[in-house]
């Protein structure tokens, strides 16, 4: 049987929630280097878009030179970040904005590397 690992620790939530408001922030602006750098550059790493499919870093790095920047008025709402032990994470969150009257999901896990948190799997859609 596995260990059960302690849950939200209160320095490690204090470093994901800041870690994802660094990467929400590149986002809003359009910062691509910035964003290439929260995602592991790792052939494991994955992105489930709205429209896409990207599988390794490379593929994630190619598509942000192509994507559009998200809407200037992009929102976050009911943000949830759930930690283990001091390495792993989730983030989820629902997202709205101007341009579109439909609700947004976005899902990351997140683990504690040698460079710091990185992404290694995303996932983002969109409801009615």
């Amino acid at each position: 049987m596995g260990v059960t690992p302690q849950v939200n620790l209160p320095h490690v939530v204090a470093e994901v929630e800041q870690a994802f408001a660094d990467y929400e922030h590149a986002l809003r602006i359009h910062d691509v280097a910035a964003l290439d750098r929260w995602f592991w550059y790792d052939p494991q790493t994955v992105r489930y878009g709205v429209a896409e499919i990207l599988l390794g870093g490379e593929a994630i790095r190619q598509y942000r030179k192509t994507c559009a920047p998200v809407h200037p008025s992009r929102r976050l709402q009911r943000t949830l970040v759930t930690t283990f032990g001091d390495d792993y994470a989730t983030v989820s969150t629902e997202f709205t904005a101007d341009d579109s009257d439909k609700i947004g999901r976005q899902m990351q896990t997140w683990v504690r590397m040698d460079a710091g948190w990185r992404i290694v799997a995303a996932h983002v859609s969109l409801m009615p």
